[in-house]
């Protein structure tokens, strides 16, 4: 007696693939800054670069706060 298993599961194998692959797409593909995800850190240096490019501090006070960090 010979069993033929090629469609014995109606397509099971692709729906593995098909699962594995989604799987991976949200693994790589979403993007990191969504709620729960891994954050950027942001540095002091670029906190202190970004608040002279605004105009916040003077350069004299972007030097002397450099120097500490």
């Amino acid at each position: 007696m010979l069993i033929d298993y090629d469609y014995n599961f109606l397509g099971m194998h692709l729906g593995w693939w098909f699962l594995w692959g989604i799987l991976l797409i949200w693994i790589f593909v979403v993007p990191y800054d969504l709620p729960g995800q891994r954050n950027k850190k942001i540095s002091p240096l670029e906190i202190l670069k970004s608040r002279y490019a605004s105009g916040e501090i003077s350069y004299e006070e972007f030097q002397e706060m450099k120097k500490y960090l």
